[in-house]
Formats: structure tokens, sequence, C-alpha cells
């Protein structure tokens, strides 16, 4: 089974991580599940797990969720991803919407959109990184130097792995399949964000029927990290509650 965490009880939500690895949720899994059921899987090769070799791509991801879903026997599900986690929610939504209450794509990649490119993160240095993925980038910047040889490992691996997943970012079909989108979807961007810029998002927003967008001020590619509060009132009015659904 794949791994993951399951933290707190009441309405169900699936918290999906992108490409910086598990640790960019587990702060957000924490703080959901004062009122929600958080399970936060890692993705097969993250975090210093073992990737199985025919698991090459996001719709690969994608299924090996919908298994989890029906192995946990989770229905009303919120899916909520950020970034390639996003990608995979919104494969999940037309693989599997049975199991699903609602999407809600973070700062997700995953389309082309004419003029508006995802930043080609695998020719990008962590500073440069930092500063396209943060509102305020000293604040998160990252030294890989600075870290522990098993941490810088595992780093590596993280980025290896995404590699595999996701080179371009992007795939050419998803764009128009995602009319097919039946769950209800909420599109959520940071303002600051310049590896997918919020012309992005709308862009996504509009590809998907009936799909809503919201931007979050002085917030950037990872609003978990950045805008955490702000991100997790809009999933909460999204998924619900104990005390709205008791």
């Amino acid at each position: 089974m794949t791994s993951f965490t399951a933290l707190g009880t009441g309405p169900n939500v699936l918290l999906l991580h992108g490409g910086g690895g598990p640790q960019t949720v587990a702060g957000f899994a924490e703080l959901l599940s004062a009122d929600h059921h958080v399970v936060t899987p890692t993705h097969p090769g993250f975090g210093g797990t073992a990737r199985p070799t025919g698991l090459t791509t996001i719709a690969g991801l994608a299924a090996v969720y919908a298994e989890l879903l029906d192995e946990l026997e989770l229905d009303e599900v919120t899916v909520v991803g950020n970034s390639i986690g996003g990608w995979i929610a919104a494969e999940l939504a037309l693989l599997r919407p049975d199991r699903l209450k609602a999407v809600v794509l973070v700062d997700a990649v995953g389309i082309e959109v004419d003029g508006h490119p995802v930043a080609d993160f695998f020719a990008l240095d962590f500073p440069t990184i930092a500063r396209l993925s943060y509102f305020a980038p000293e604040k998160f910047q990252i030294d890989p130097e600075a870290l522990p040889p098993a941490a810088r490992e595992v780093l590596a691996g993280n980025r290896a792995t995404l590699a595999v997943y996701a080179t371009e970012m992007t795939d050419p079909t998803l764009r128009g399949r995602l009319a097919g989108v039946k769950v209800p979807t909420h599109v959520i961007w940071g303002d600051c964000d310049r590896i997918v810029d919020p012309e992005y998002g709308r862009a996504l927003a509009e590809a998907i029927p009936g799909a809503t967008f919201d931007v979050l001020e002085n917030t950037g590619h990872l609003p978990q990290l950045e805008s955490p509060e702000l991100l997790a009132s809009a999933v909460r009015r999204v998924a619900g509650d104990r005390g709205r659904d008791a």
C-alpha cells in the first residue's frame, strides 16, 4: 500500500504534495486535521520511498490514489493538490469522480497555456526556485549544502523522481480533457507565484466546467507554507467541517 499519514476526524480530505515532497504539506495537514480527516500520501519515490519501475506518469499516480480511496473506503472526499499534486487531483477527478466531493487545485501545473509557460524547474538553482516560488523567499530558501547528508540525499531523490513523473510539467492533452470534469472544482492561486503565474491559473479554471478561481494575496507557489490559514479557510468552505457536517 502507498505510504501515507492519516490525521484527525471529520470530512475526508486527500492532500497531495507537489515536487518539493511531503514535508511541504505536513504542517498544513496538521492544521486541517483540527476538523477534518486528512489523508496525506507520499508519492512513490519521494521522501526516500521506493517507486515501482512501472509507475512513471501523473495519470499512474492518480490511479494509485483511486485504489487508495477504495482500500480506505473513503467517500465524499475533497482532494487538495498543490503543483503536481494539483495535476494528480485533476486526473483523479476524471478517473474516479464517484469517490469525490470536490477538488481544490492549488497553484497546479499540467496544462499548456500560450504565453504563460511553467518555469523550467530543472534548469533552476535553489535560490532561483525560492525567488520564483515565494512572496517572501528569504523566509523559505534552502541551502542544500547546509543540510545533513541524509537530507541532501532525499532532496536529490525528490528532484530525480519529479523528473520521471513530470519532466515537462505539462500534458498537451490535459486541457481538453478537463472539459470532462464533473466534480465541483476550485482553483486557488498565489498572486506572486512566478513558477506558474495567476493567468495560467485563470486558464486552468476556465478549462473546467463551473470551476471557481480565487487569488490569495502576498502568496507564491506554495500557499500551504506561506499563507496556510488563508488556504485552510478556503478548503473548509469547500470540504465543510465537523461543525457544519455533524
